[in-house]
C-alpha cells in the first residue's frame, strides 16, 4: 500500500544491486544478499521517525540555545521533523491523526507513571512545554513505536493471516494497557497477559515483502524483536538522561532485561491498533490486509 511516488527501494535500483552482486558471487549469493539489504534498506526507512528522535536524544544534551531548554529542543524538533516528513510525503496526515492518538495514549501513562504517589521514573530537567510532570516531548516516544509500525507496514506491503477476532484482540489491548496503571494496586498480571497473547496470537502470521517473495514470521516474534530494539533505545535514551529511573539517580545503570516484557506488551497495542484502522479505516483501493482466523 504505498503511497504515490513514495517507494523505500525502487525495483530497478535493487536489480542494479543484484546485478552488480551476480559479477562477483553466484546467482542464488547474489539475490539472497540482494533481498537482506533491500530489507535493511526499508528497515533503515521505517524507522525513519524513531531514529531521528533518538538521534535527537543522544545530542540533545551538548545542544546549547540560550532561553531554550532541552527538553522544549526536544518537543520542538520532534514537531519540525513531523512536518518535514509530511511535506516530503513519507507520511500522510491520516497517519499523523494515528500518531497523535499513540501521544495522548503516553502521556496518559507518563503522567500516571511520574506521579509522586508512583515514581515510575522522573524528568529531571525543565521544561516549558510539559503537562503537570511530564514534558511533551515525551508522547513523541510512543508515537514513534506506531509510526515504525505504519511504515514498515507499507514499504512491506505487510498484511495478516489467521488474525484473531478483533473483540479479542481489542480487548487483550485494553487489559494490557490497564495492566500499567493497576499494578501499582493489584497483583502484576503481565505474565498472564503475555500467555494469554501467545496463546491468541499464536496462529497469526505477518506476511511482508522484502523484494520479490513474500516472507511470513510469527507476530508473537516480531511483537518480542520489537520490544527488544525498543529496550535498546531506551537504555541509550537514559544513558543520554533524557529520563531517569529511581536506580539511575546517582549514576547511570543499564536498564533490566526484564523492560523487555513491558514493551513487548507496548508494542503489541501498538500494532493492535494499527491493525484495527487498516482494517476499519483501509487506505483507497487497498486490498484487505487483515484476515482474521474462522
Amino acid at each position: 500500500m504505498p503511497l504515490a511516488g513514495v517507494e523505500a527501494a525502487p525495483a530497478s535500483d535493487s536489480l542494479l544491486v543484484e546485478r552488480a552482486l551476480r559479477r562477483v558471487l553466484p546467482a542464488k549469493t547474489a539475490a539472497g544478499l540482494s533481498e537482506f539489504l533491500v530489507f535493511g534498506a526499508k528497515e533503515a526507512a521505517s524507522c525513519v521517525f524513531a531514529g531521528s528522535f533518538l538521534f535527537l536524544l543522544a545530542i540533545s544534551s551538548h545542544v546549547r540555545i540560550p532561553g531554550l531548554a532541552r527538553y522544549d529542543f526536544l518537543f520542538l524538533s520532534a514537531v519540525a521533523i513531523q512536518i518535514l516528513l509530511v511535506a516530503l510525503r513519507l507520511e500522510n496526515w491520516r497517519e499523523v491523526a494515528v500518531l497523535s492518538l499513540f501521544h495522548l495514549l503516553g502521556m496518559g501513562l507518563e503522567l500516571f507513571k511520574t506521579s509522586p504517589s508512583v515514581h515510575s521514573w522522573k524528568y529531571p530537567e525543565h521544561a516549558f512545554f510539559h503537562l503537570r510532570t511530564v514534558p511533551l516531548y515525551s508522547g513523541f516516544m510512543y508515537a514513534s513505536v506506531a509510526s515504525y509500525i505504519m511504515q514498515a507496514w507499507r514499504h512491506f506491503d505487510l498484511r495478516l493471516t489467521g488474525f484473531p477476532k478483533f473483540w479479542m484482540a481489542v480487548s487483550i489491548c485494553v487489559a494490557i494497557y490497564a495492566n500499567f496503571f493497576t499494578n501499582h494496586y493489584l497483583p502484576d498480571v503481565r505474565w498472564f497477559l503475555s500467555a494469554a497473547v501467545v496463546v491468541l496470537f499464536w496462529k497469526t502470521r505477518a506476511h511482508f515483502t522484502p523484494l520479490r517473495i513474500e516472507r511470513k514470521m510469527p507476530v508473537v516474534l516480531s511483537f518480542l524483536l520489537i520490544g527488544f530494539f525498543i529496550w535498546i533505545a531506551e537504555n541509550i535514551g537514559t544513558f543520554f538522561g533524557a529520563w531517569v529511573y529511581p536506580n539511575q539517580a546517582r549514576q547511570w545503570a543499564i536498564v533490566g532485561p526484564a523492560k523487555i516484557s513491558s514493551w513487548m506488551l507496548l508494542v503489541i497495542i501498538s500494532f493492535i491498533i494499527v491493525a484495527a484502522l487498516k482494517e476499519i479505516f483501509p487506505t483507497k483501493d487497498a486490498t484487505p490486509s487483515v484476515t482474521e482466523s474462522a
